[in-house]
């Protein structure tokens, strides 16, 4: 039972570690085209840019998720924008995925990331 009981605590002690360091974990959000690319194409963007936005900021980052697969066929796509909105409204940093100045989303994203003053890569 001891036993039990150490390794409960070992898992937990570890657990609060890691919400810990998700607390100073900078929390990027990915603002990228979608329309008319395959879910495989929008993922392979988002890992890039991933990999990207560490690279520049020297560190790991929490990514927000904001690839939603949730919605069914009737959603339209200001359903998709609201929601991202409260995504963003979370973030630290946006990494805005080339091409983005030409989607509506996009643009209506960068917009309040400029008037909201959240740090921007783009």
């Amino acid at each position: 039972m001891r036993g039990f009981l150490y390794w409960g605590n070992k898992e937990t002690k570890l657990m609060e570690n890691i919400e810990e360091e998700k607390k100073t974990m900078k929390k990027l959000f990915i603002s990228q085209p979608m329309n008319g690319k395959t879910n495989e194409e929008i993922l392979r963007e988002r890992n890039e840019a991933i990999n990207i936005v560490k690279d520049i900021v020297g560190e790991e980052v929490e990514v927000l998720e904001t690839f939603f697969d949730d919605f069914g066929p009737d959603k339209k796509p200001l359903h998709y924008l609201a929601k991202s909105l409260e995504y963003l409204a979370e973030a630290d940093i946006v990494y805005f995925v080339p091409g983005w100045e030409n989607a509506r989303g996009c643009k209506i994203e960068h917009q309040c990331a400029v008037e909201y003053g959240i740090e921007r890569i783009e």
